[in-house]
């Protein structure tokens, strides 16, 4: 029988984890068994330059604080099962899919069992879709692009217009010069 102590920390992981999943706009949990030192260094250097929480957390004690979370569908029976770590989106709920599926891509025993994005459990279909929707940056920037280019096409027709009347204008105004002098 575990001492009260040891109790009172595995809750407290818990209720800690509870609340940064309930704070996380998305996370994902992933299978991590078959990374080498180096991988998984990388990994976790992109993804805390990225703004996610990288944590390997026990299964039980993962399946509770998605449960007390909200997502039960989390659990040692559906996902939770071997070596798992999760990872919890910080502002980008796009950033921890998309660096972990470049990791899955490259690491054939690395894999994503599951997810979930702003109160739904998601499954690695849905993750992997997430994770090929261009970055927030990208999508301002077509946006503005699109905006813009009808207007930069009005300007250039309205400059055409002002340059083909001022180059009309030019020669007459050559002719009339030789004839005053």
């Amino acid at each position: 029988m575990p001492s009260n102590t040891i109790l009172e920390k595995k809750q407290q992981i818990v209720s800690d984890l509870a609340e940064q999943i309930k704070a996380s706009p998305a996370g994902v949990i992933v299978n991590y068994q078959g990374i080498s030192v180096e991988n998984d260094t990388k990994l976790r250097k992109a993804l805390r330059e990225a703004g996610v929480q990288y944590k390997v957390v026990k299964n039980t004690l993962t399946a509770r604080a998605c449960a007390e979370a909200g997502y039960s569908d989390i659990s040692k029976d559906t996902c939770l099962n071997g070596m798992t770590a999760i990872a919890i989106a910080g502002n980008d709920p796009v950033a921890p899919a998309k660096i972990l599926k470049e990791y899955a891509k490259k690491i054939e025993t690395f894999s994503i069992l599951a997810g979930y994005l702003e109160g739904a459990v998601i499954d690695t279909a849905a993750i992997e879709a997430l994770a090929d929707i261009p970055s927030r940056e990208v999508m301002i920037a077509k946006i503005l692009g699109s905006i813009r280019s009808p207007l930069y096409k009005l300007a250039n027709v309205l400059q055409q217009i002002v340059d083909k009347d001022g180059k009309a204008d030019a020669p007459a105004a050559e002719e009339a010069a030789p004839a005053e002098a």
